[in-house]
């Protein structure tokens, strides 16, 4: 079950009080001419302004008109992480996942994640629950998806030398213990991650931003970014 109401408001689509207002007001007090009678923009939006945290170009649009042209421009890679022991991290990856739009994010283990630091991001993201590693991985032969397990383990390729497939299941473990070893010995690569510093590991959710990172820098259309 999600940790709150899916209707419920998040962090970011408040106004405050501290600071300046988040996103535009009412469209006659926005913008010059009559309301736009275009289907993709919620009424109510239009009369009360659009607070939301998303982009200027989806200002005023319905949740799923903004989600529908989305799909159309979504990425070739999917996102998955383990949640054996309800890991923080997962909200920021959904997160990261969608400001790289990919195309799904996978949760494998609990159902359950803390909601709140995907700071509502959530609603614009495709996300899919596998209670196993066994039923991702099944789900990923099926859809002809690389798996690629990201940890820094003996024999991991360097993510920095090493072309990411476009049409892939980036897999990451729980802060701590990582991939777990069921996953590692189904993937099709393990990839990791250059460090310099006198820490074993990196924080999962970063770690997770620079591998989208990495796949974007080698497969995305960089004239269609924001």
């Amino acid at each position: 079950m999600p940790d709150r109401p899916d209707d419920a408001v998040g962090p970011t689509e408040w106004v405050t009080g501290v600071g300046p207002a988040v996103g535009v007001g009412p469209w006659l007090e926005e913008c010059e001419g009559p309301l736009p009678g275009d289907p993709r923009y919620d009424r109510t939006l239009l009369a009360e302004g659009d607070r939301r945290n998303v982009v200027d170009a989806y200002r005023y649009w319905t949740r799923e008109a903004i989600v529908a042209d989305l799909d159309t421009r979504r990425h070739e890679f999917h996102i998955a992480i383990e949640n054996w022991g309800h890991d923080a991290n997962i909200g920021t990856v959904v997160r990261t996942a969608n400001a790289f739009l990919a195309a799904e994010v996978h949760i494998v283990g609990r159902r359950r994640w803390n909601r709140r630091g995907a700071m509502v991001t959530d609603r614009y993201q495709h996300l899919r629950h596998h209670s196993t590693v066994a039923d991702l991985m099944e789900w990923a032969r099926a859809e002809h998806l690389t798996v690629v397990a990201v940890d820094n383990t003996p024999g991991a390729a360097a993510l920095e030398r090493t072309e990411l497939p476009r049409r892939c299941v980036l897999v990451f473990g729980q802060e701590g213990p990582g991939v777990s070893d069921e996953t590692q010995d189904s993937a099709d690569l393990t990839v990791s991650i250059a460090q310099f510093g006198s820490t074993r590991s990196i924080n999962a959710g970063v770690a997770a931003g620079i591998v989208m990172h990495a796949w974007i820098a080698q497969h995305a259309d960089l004239d269609q970014a924001w």
